[in-house]
């Protein structure tokens, strides 16, 4: 019995957990660049002082689905996407480098150029400053040019350039900020070769259909979970009785 139990209740344990995946999946449908997370589950054997006889359920994040999203156009000077599957060079919260496929730029009162996230931007030499401007244009190789503000001229004058990267999908892996990150650590070289639409976005690659199907799975396999512990239950309420002295 208290091997049925434990399955049961460690089966609907990760079940919870990968219902709490699909729901992020699914509340971030609608968010820039956001790129969905992978679930599986696998038996994992208890190991301990004996032999491993009892194995339980366990769901993990495989990792993220890097298929890309739609492109939308909007027309807005300060929105970029990614054309190859290739990402922005951002500062994350904690001051390292991170990378995200969020393209909603905008400049702060500081001139310092955020993403939809606020965090900055990185260029050559760190985050990109903007000086005041008039008109602002950002190339497809990601470089900068404003119109200085109150220029007497139609020349721009280019200021810095969005630091493109494009490693490996398997050298990358998404933190709990949803920031990705090289999985060995360090930072990605600059791609020369990495293109941007200007005036356009990224949407989510979440499916929205697979991810409500993949919840009413969850649910109904939760239910079975449940069930599945009260049967052990009425099993050991049962035997209980049988060797109860009449």
């Amino acid at each position: 019995m208290d091997r049925m139990l434990y399955v049961a209740m460690s089966g609907a344990k990760e079940t919870l957990i990968s219902q709490g995946n699909a729901s992020n999946n699914l509340a971030n449908a609608n968010t820039t660049g956001f790129l969905s997370d992978l679930n599986q589950f696998r038996s994992m054997p208890v190991f301990g002082t004996g032999h491993p006889t009892r194995v339980y359920a366990m769901d993990e994040r495989s990792g993220s689905n890097f298929a890309g999203g739609g492109i939308n156009s909007t027309g807005r000077e300060l929105d970029v996407a990614l054309k190859d599957g290739g990402w922005i060079a951002v500062q994350a919260r904690d001051g390292a480098e991170a990378y995200t496929r969020r393209g909603d730029l905008r400049v702060d009162e500081n001139g310092i150029l955020l993403n939809g996230n606020n965090l900055p931007v990185i260029g050559n030499g760190g985050p990109i400053a903007i000086p005041p401007y008039d008109k602002l244009d950002i190339g497809t190789d990601g470089t900068i040019s404003i119109l200085p503000q109150g220029s007497e001229t139609e020349q721009l004058a280019v200021v810095d350039r969005i630091k493109l990267v494009a490693p490996q999908y398997e050298q990358m892996e998404k933190g709990e900020d949803g920031l990705f990150r090289l999985a060995g650590g360090g930072e990605a070289d600059a791609d020369p070769a990495q293109r941007v639409v200007s005036g356009a976005l990224e949407t989510s690659n979440v499916n929205i259909i697979n991810e409500m199907v993949d919840m009413i799975e969850l649910s109904r396999r939760f239910e079975l979970q449940v069930k599945m512990m009260k049967t052990a239950e009425d099993n050991a309420d049962l035997a209980a009785t049988v060797v109860r002295p009449q």
